[in-house]
């Protein structure tokens, strides 16, 4: 990727940054992210697997009208099974089908009644969490095929797309009718707080000065008052590039009590001091595997997984299962891909989530 489109992915990032409101997040990615692929337009498919399966479009700049039929047209979506086949990996029309093969296809024919035409289609499936997928989809109203190579942008831009919907969902479900702050973390082990440019404390929730009184002692703050531990990690995110801050926004400490949990979320401000939210969550040690990762998983992933709940490193796994280290790390491996996380933090935290939403 050449400089000019490193500073068009860097706006596009930044985009999909500024707004927790999905739709908003979208319309301001928009632009950056059709000039990268060179398309005309893109929609954004969120779709909940379980417990029942449903799904809603989001389409930044013009409507497309052949969405809004999509219940419709959903058995003749032929990028459907393959995207959900290969997760993380761009697939084109070109790779499935023969250009008149296309030319056949109810989708096809729909959108030159409809317009714009779907001259070109590529999509991607993403893991969001257990149960909650997005499919985006860009297409083209002209001749042109994309190319492997813009299957390559893509990809580069799949884990801040994840990363900005999971946040959005995350902060819409909280705020979904209630305050952030004072309906949802009223529990004794979950706390919230806001911080401003990594160190000032800008706004706590009810519980979070007896939350945080348990989990570290005076000689652990730092002197803005924060924990040195979670102040140390902000400074490490806010001092990183976007790529780099992927697969870092949790923190995990396993004490006798249970696991302690903060997730850091950048929110967004179109001016004034940076802020960012630091979500504290308590877990017991055996947490357990909720239902929607249990049905996404192998028989034998299942028992790793619940493993990795109690805190098991990957030798103790080996020992306790009678498995290589190297078979462990492969299962642990496909663990992460299939539940779409980001590592064993993470999937402490969204296992506590979905057994009680935090």
């Amino acid at each position: 990727m050449n400089r000019t489109a490193d500073g068009i992915k860097d706006r596009a990032i930044v985009a999909l940054n500024s707004s927790l409101f999905l739709p908003q997040a979208l319309e301001a990615a928009r632009a950056p992210f059709l000039e990268l692929v060179q398309a005309d337009a893109m929609a954004l498919c969120l779709m909940h697997i379980a417990p029942k399966a449903d799904f809603r479009w989001f389409v930044p700049g013009h409507p497309l009208r052949i969405l809004d039929e999509y219940a419709s047209l959903i058995d003749h979506d032929f990028l459907r099974a393959p995207i959900f086949a290969r997760p993380n990996v761009p697939v084109r029309d070109t790779q499935l089908l023969t250009r008149g093969e296309y030319e056949r296809t109810l989708i096809y024919q729909r959108s030159q009644e409809l317009d714009p035409r779907f001259e070109h289609i590529m999509a991607v499936l993403l893991h969001i969490r257990p149960g909650l997928v997005a499919a985006l989809a860009l297409y083209r109203n002209r001749r042109r095929a994309f190319t492997t190579e813009h299957a390559a942008v893509l990809s580069s831009l799949n884990p801040h797309l994840v990363n900005a919907v999971r946040n959005c969902s995350d902060v819409q479900t909280l705020m979904t009718g209630a305050s952030l702050l004072e309906e949802l973390y009223r529990r004794n082990d979950s706390a919230f707080l806001v911080v401003e440019n990594s160190s000032k404390e800008a706004m706590r929730s009810e519980h979070a000065a007896a939350l945080l009184d348990r989990w570290f002692t005076r000689s652990d703050l730092d002197s803005s008052g924060l924990p040195r531990a979670l102040k140390e990690q902000l400074d490490a995110l806010v001092s990183m590039g976007a790529d780099a801050r992927l697969g870092n926004t949790r923190w995990v400490s396993n004490h006798q009590d249970g696991n302690r949990t903060c997730r850091f979320v950048e929110l967004p401000t179109e001016e004034g001091p940076r802020r960012w939210a630091l979500l504290l969550n308590e877990t017991p040690h055996s947490i357990p595997l909720p239902a929607e990762m249990e049905c996404e998983l192998t028989t034998r992933e299942v028992t790793v997984a619940k493993c990795l709940l109690r805190n098991r490193n990957n030798e103790q796994i080996a020992d306790e299962l009678d498995l290589s280290v190297l078979t462990v790390k492969t299962h642990v491996r496909n663990i992460f891909d299939k539940l779409g996380i980001d590592g064993r933090a993470d999937l402490i935290y969204q296992a506590a989530r979905l057994n009680k939403p935090v």
